[in-house]
């Protein structure tokens, strides 16, 4: 199954340049670390939110968990890089009751 409605995922900017690129962020700075060594930056933090989007477009969904707002769906692939090594990410989505697109939740490193 693939992610319901993909082609209008929504990324926020304040996910990727606040949290996911942030090495600054008490949360994120390890996914900073992860990210920035393919080839993102803050500068540029379309360039992930589009790969974000791509990664969840192209890979099955492989859990669906249920929560008061909406289910979140799981979603582990490839994604596209700047450098081109393309590490293998789990991105997490939600469709918020009410809403009928996918927001970004989060994102990080997986082992092959």
């Amino acid at each position: 199954m693939r992610l319901p409605n993909a082609q209008q995922a929504h990324v926020e900017r304040e996910k990727i340049s606040g949290y996911l690129l942030s090495t600054t962020n008490p949360r994120g700075r390890r996914k900073a670390a992860f990210f920035l060594r393919f080839g993102f930056s803050i500068e540029r933090w379309q360039v992930l939110a589009a790969a974000l989007r791509l990664q969840a477009q192209t890979h099955d969904v492989v859990t669906i968990v249920e929560t008061a707002h909406g289910p979140r769906y799981h979603v582990d692939g490839t994604i596209e890089t700047p450098d081109r090594r393309n590490p293998r990410v789990r991105t997490v989505w939600q469709i918020d009751r009410g809403t009928d697109y996918p927001r970004f939740i989060t994102a990080f490193p997986r082992k092959r």
